[in-house]
């Protein structure tokens, strides 16, 4: 028979063991549970701020991600040769009017330039064009070159929005492409008569989109009905937002623009373009120099 006393050692040291064993188990769970409920708040904070990817990613730096804060702009403002983002500067007819009562004010804190926050879809298509030429009695025409052009570039991307900064920069990108694609008119403009303005594309490096004059000929955005849509005030000086790229608030100067504007949370922004070079820009190209790479590093903006 098994001795009474040898059972209640058994039950004694099993009893501890178990105890042990929570005890420690219950010191893991709360050793980590704080960690994890530290990296929950994280996450939190960065929902608030409405970025969770980096810039690397293709991500603006939007205002409360300290952490991620690249904005690739040099010491004295201007931009950097890293910033590859795809981006269609403002032209300084507009920039004029550009100021802090302006709706265009979010795009002053990224280098007075229009950036893309999601990387983009672009499509770039050449084309060489030759005129047939067939002789009477002959099976194959003689194709003589007339020119060389590149076609539309086309810019597919997507736009979200989580909080009220984003919702001002996706408002002011949408009223920039309005603004660029409408000449100077009316008795009370000094420059009416000015087609629309020549933007600059820059984007992947020097050797992709490097300075190219373009104009803007179409774009479009649509307002779906199955998202959800965020209200901001009016971007300018009458709001107290902090900007979407840069995070300083903007100053109140007591400017007309106000009111509210409803954004949505996910939309498809497309934009086309046509490279635009001037007469004289277009005598100093050279075949040479282009094969080389040499109109990069010139900033020429040939394509």
């Amino acid at each position: 028979m098994i001795n009474d006393n040898f059972l209640k050692n058994k039950v004694s040291n099993l009893t501890g063991f178990v105890t042990n064993t929570a005890t420690e188990i219950k010191s893991v769970v709360k050793k980590n549970a704080g960690k994890f409920l530290n990296f929950n708040n994280v996450v939190k904070d960065k929902l608030k701020a409405g970025n969770l990817k980096n810039i690397h990613d293709g991500m603006p730096a939007f205002s409360k991600n300290k952490a991620t804060n690249v904005n690739f702009l040099d010491s004295d403002g201007k931009v950097s040769p890293k910033d590859w983002r795809v981006s269609i500067s403002i032209p300084p007819r507009i920039l004029e009017y550009a100021g802090e009562d302006s709706l265009l004010t979010p795009l002053l804190g990224s280098g007075n330039r229009l950036i893309f926050p999601y990387t983009p879809t672009v499509l770039v298509s050449h084309s060489a064009n030759y005129n047939p030429m067939q002789p009477l009695h002959t099976n194959y025409p003689y194709y003589a070159y007339e020119n060389s052009r590149v076609d539309q570039i086309t810019i597919t991307a997507d736009m979200f929005v989580q909080n009220e900064a984003e919702a001002q920069y996706w408002l002011a990108m949408t009223h920039f492409l309005k603004t660029v694609t409408k000449m100077s008119y009316g008795k009370n403009d000094p420059d009416r008569g000015l087609p629309p303005p020549v933007c600059r594309l820059n984007g992947y490096g020097q050797f992709t989109f490097n300075n190219v004059p373009v104009i803007i000929t179409n774009f479009q955005f649509d307002l779906k009905k199955d998202v959800d849509y965020i209200s901001t005030k009016l971007v300018g000086s009458a709001s107290n937002v902090p900007d979407a790229i840069s995070g300083t608030p903007a100053k109140n100067t007591g400017s007309a623009v106000g009111g509210l504007a409803w954004a949505p949370t996910e939309s498809l922004i497309t934009v086309g373009l046509i490279p635009q070079y001037s007469r004289t820009k277009q005598t100093q190209f050279n075949l040479k120099d282009f094969i080389k790479g040499n109109h990069a590093v010139n900033k020429d903006g040939f394509v």
